[in-house]
């Protein structure tokens, strides 16, 4: 019976403990350019956990920063984002990532250019393809552009690679210098033209669009 005893106060922990915790943590891989940006971008968001600046959607085992920079490796830079699917959705979560992106372009990204810099949404499992295809139409819809127009890509997660250290959290720790390459990038200045008011937000799709 002592035996017993430890197991069964785990088993009375969990099922005492809160339902976001119970809750399986998921993921969000995602490529909108330089992934410095896109993880600072997304990181803060109520219910995301972590976001990690890293290289997908290559052939490449694991790549160095140069290697995807050459434009060789067929990698984009990306950012994995764990969240608490209790606290945010998956198809919140992407509206943020729309809203963080110029889903006009497709040869990358504000002043980044080149395979690597493009933007794409890769999915795990029909349930994030099906709603990452909703967010996309979506988004056409927003912007009143035919689904043509968005160039961002939709494909299936094969291998997220963890970026180098210096490449994490890299706005906390050079401040100074990313605020400075955000700004003479221009990526703001175009996600105002592109997306108004809503830029760099979660607001909800208009009510012809909503997901």
């Amino acid at each position: 019976m002592r035996c017993l005893l430890p197991l069964l106060m785990a088993v009375v922990m969990l099922l005492s403990a809160p339902t976001s915790v119970l809750a399986a943590v998921e993921n969000a891989v995602l490529a909108g350019g330089c992934f410095w940006c896109l993880e600072s971008d997304l990181e803060h968001l109520p219910g995301v956990l972590s976001a990690e600046s890293g290289y997908s959607g290559g052939t490449v085992a694991r790549p160095t920063y140069q290697q995807v920079s050459s434009e060789t490796t067929g990698h984009q830079e990306v950012v994995r984002v764990r969240f608490d699917p209790a606290k945010i959705s998956y198809a919140t979560l992407l509206k943020s990532y729309w809203r963080n992106v110029d889903p006009l372009d497709g040869g990358g990204q504000f002043c980044d250019r080149g395979d690597s810099y493009r933007p794409v949404i890769f999915t795990k499992g029909e349930g994030q393809q099906d709603q990452a295809l909703a967010s996309k139409a979506a988004a056409a819809v927003e912007l009143g552009v035919p689904e043509t127009a968005i160039k961002v890509e939709i494909k299936p997660l094969t291998t997220f690679w963890k970026a180098e250290g210096y490449h994490q959290d890299y706005k906390e720790r050079n401040t100074i210098k990313y605020n400075y390459y955000r700004w003479a990038c221009g990526r703001d200045r175009r996600l105002d033209d592109v997306w108004g008011s809503r830029a760099r937000t979660g607001e909800a799709w208009g009510a012809a669009s909503e997901l």
